[in-house]
C-alpha cells in the first residue's frame, strides 16, 4: 500500500462523504473486509478522486449518472450527499437523473428520484 496515496484518499473520502460516514465504514472493518476498505481508500479516493484533471463536482456528477445504472441504491444515497457537498445543486441532480431515465431506463430514474427525495428530506430536517 502506498501510504501517501492512501492518506490523500482518506482526506478526500472524508471531505466528500463526511467524516462520520467514513469513520463508521472504517470502524466496522474487520479482518475480512479491512483490505477492501484500504483498497477503496487508496485507489478509488486517492489515486482517482485525487487526480487534478477533473474537479470533485464533475466526479460527483459522473457518479450520480453511473451508480443508478449499476443499481446500487446504498451507494447512490451516499453519493447524493457527497455531490451536494461538492457543489452539485438539487436542480443539477434532477437533470442528471432525467438523463439517467432516458439512457438507462425509467426504473433507474424512478429509484434515483425516490432516493434523492429521501436524502433531501433527511437533510432538510436538520
Amino acid at each position: 500500500m502506498d501510504q501517501k496515496t492512501h492518506d490523500k484518499g482518506l482526506e478526500i473520502r472524508k471531505a466528500v462523504l463526511g467524516e462520520a460516514y467514513v469513520n463508521n465504514a472504517l470502524k466496522s472493518a474487520d479482518s475480512f473486509n479491512k483490505p477492501f476498505q484500504e483498497l477503496v481508500t487508496e485507489y478509488c479516493w486517492g489515486a482517482v478522486w485525487g487526480r487534478e484533471e477533473l474537479p470533485r463536482k464533475t466526479r460527483s456528477m459522473l457518479n450520480l449518472a453511473m451508480i443508478p445504472i449499476l443499481n446500487r441504491p446504498h451507494e447512490l444515497k451516499a453519493h447524493i450527499k457527497g455531490a451536494l457537498t461538492n457543489g452539485v445543486s438539487r436542480d443539477e441532480i434532477r437533470e442528471i437523473f432525467m438523463q439517467v431515465s432516458i439512457y438507462a431506463g425509467i426504473p433507474a430514474g424512478v429509484d434515483s428520484f425516490r432516493i434523492a427525495r429521501e436524502v433531501f428530506a433527511e437533510l432538510d430536517k436538520g
